[in-house]
């Protein structure tokens, strides 16, 4: 399968110990199947950090990892409880100390309107059962997260 990455540098050579701690799925390297989403992540990082150019990289990644045993993967179909929680749980990694061990996790990406709706859900605004009302019917775009040495060695560079 095609795994495409949004910049805003060129680089050779992935360094998990450069990628940011505290998002969806914690620290760890982020694709999707999506050229465009992609696309659009590289144009919203060039303009946050406010220098280089937009690129997309391109990734082949071996398909049949996700279910030979290899890797441990975790995959969310939709927006559901334990989705909203796992990105909750990650988003305050720092504070909590929570960390996973899954070599890749798969599943909808939490947009601006999860993010609004979670900090609801943190500040006691809403439910939990509000907060899963609120996330069950959106379509989200769908990401890939490599949070191991091994898993990113199984992604090759096009």
């Amino acid at each position: 399968m095609r795994l495409y990455h949004g910049t805003n540098v060129d680089f050779q050579q992935i360094d998990i110990n450069l990628c940011k701690p505290n998002k969806d799925f914690g620290r760890g390297f982020y694709l999707t199947d999506i050229e465009s989403q992609a696309q659009a992540m590289a144009v919203r990082r060039t303009r946050l950090v406010g220098e280089g150019s937009p690129v997309v990289l391109s990734y082949e990644f071996d398909e049949k990892l996700l279910t030979n045993g290899k890797l441990k993967v975790f995959r969310f179909d939709k927006p559901n409880r334990e989705w909203a929680l796992f990105i909750l749980n990650n988003r305050m990694a720092s504070e909590t100390g929570y960390q996973h061990d899954y070599d890749v996790v798969i599943g909808p990406v939490a947009d601006d309107g999860v993010v609004f709706q979670l900090n609801l859900f943190m500040n006691h605004a809403i439910s939990e059962e509000q907060l899963v009302g609120q996330l069950t019917y959106r379509k989200l775009n769908r990401q890939y997260f490599f949070g191991t040495e091994f898993a990113i060695s199984q992604l090759h560079r096009i």
